[in-house]
C-alpha cells in the first residue's frame, strides 16, 4: 500500500488497483477531519455518537479528495446482504457489501477492526466494497460478493482484491472460538485463541477464483495502529474510518 497526504487527510492505496486509470480508491486514516474526541477526527459513522454535522463534513472531505459527487454507504449489520447500486439512495440501505458498474458513485465501507475488502474488475468495469467482520467471514460475504460480480459478467481471474487494515492475528483473540467459528477456521490459529482472519479472507477470495497474484493485504492491525485507525477492541467508544472505491467519470 502507498500513502498519500492531500488536503491534510491521509489515505493508503493498494498498488495493483492504484494503476487503474478509470478506478479510484483509498483507505482513509482517522487523521484530518472535523470530529472531536473520542471520534477524532475523520469519523464517517453517524451511528457512534458523533455530531452529525461533523460526520457529514468528513464525508464531504473524502468526496473532495476522491473527485466524486455521489456516494453510497450502508447501515452495516454483520450480514451477508449485498446491494447492487445503479443510482444512489438517500434511504438507509441495510447490508454489508456494495457493487456498482456506474461511474461517479463512491462506495463507502466503515470499519474499526473489521476487514474492509475492495474489489475491482477493470475488464468488466465493476467495483465492490465489502465490510467483513468475523461474522462476515463465517457467512463468507466475500465469496458471495464475488459470486454476484460473476453473475453480472465478471471473470474471477480479472478481479483485483485488497484487504485493508483490520484486526491482525496479533490481536484477534476469540476465547470461545469453538462456538463462534466453523471448524475449518480453527486451523488459522497462530497461537491459542488467536486467529489470522487476513489469511481466511485470502482463502475465501481464492476459493472463488481470484488469483493469488491479484490479492494484496495491508497487514496493518487496527488495534496496534490506533494512532492511524479506529479500533473498537482498543477503544469501545470509537469512530469508523472509510474505505472507498468507485469508477471515475470518463
Amino acid at each position: 500500500m502507498k500513502k498519500n497526504s492531500p488536503y491534510n487527510l491521509r489515505y493508503f492505496q493498494f498498488s495493483h488497483i492504484k494503476h487503474l486509470t478509470d478506478i479510484a480508491h483509498g483507505i482513509f486514516t482517522r487523521i484530518g477531519g472535523y470530529s472531536d474526541f473520542p471520534y477524532n477526527s475523520l469519523n464517517i459513522s453517524f451511528d457512534v455518537g458523533d455530531h452529525p454535522a461533523n460526520v457529514q463534513n468528513n464525508i464531504q472531505l473524502i468526496h473532495h479528495v476522491m473527485g466524486f459527487t455521489k456516494y453510497q454507504a450502508l447501515k452495516q449489520t454483520h450480514s451477508c446482504k449485498i446491494h447492487v447500486i445503479e443510482t444512489t439512495s438517500h434511504d438507509p440501505l441495510i447490508g454489508d457489501a456494495l457493487i456498482t458498474s456506474q461511474s461517479n458513485i463512491l462506495l463507502i465501507i466503515k470499519t474499526a477492526d473489521c476487514q474492509p475488502v475492495l474489489l475491482a474488475d477493470p475488464v468488466n468495469h465493476q467495483v465492490a466494497a465489502i465490510h467483513s467482520g468475523w461474522r462476515g467471514n463465517v457467512q463468507n460475504i466475500i465469496g458471495k460478493t464475488i459470486a454476484k460480480m460473476i453473475e453480472r459478467g465478471s471473470k474471477p481471474q480479472n478481479i483485483l482484491a485488497g484487504i485493508g487494515p483490520s484486526l491482525g492475528p496479533c490481536c484477534a483473540e476469540f476465547m470461545h472460538y469453538q462456538q463462534e467459528l466453523p471448524e475449518y477456521m480453527w486451523s488459522y490459529a497462530v497461537k491459542p485463541n488467536y486467529f489470522n482472519f487476513w489469511e481466511i479472507s485470502k482463502k475465501q477470495l481464492q476459493d472463488k477464483g481470484v488469483l493469488e497474484k491479484n490479492i494484496e493485504m495491508s497487514k496493518m492491525c487496527t488495534k496496534c495502529c490506533n494512532e492511524l485507525f479506529y479500533s473498537y477492541r482498543r477503544n469501545k467508544i470509537s469512530g469508523r474510518f472509510a474505505s472507498v472505491i468507485g469508477i471515475k467519470i470518463k
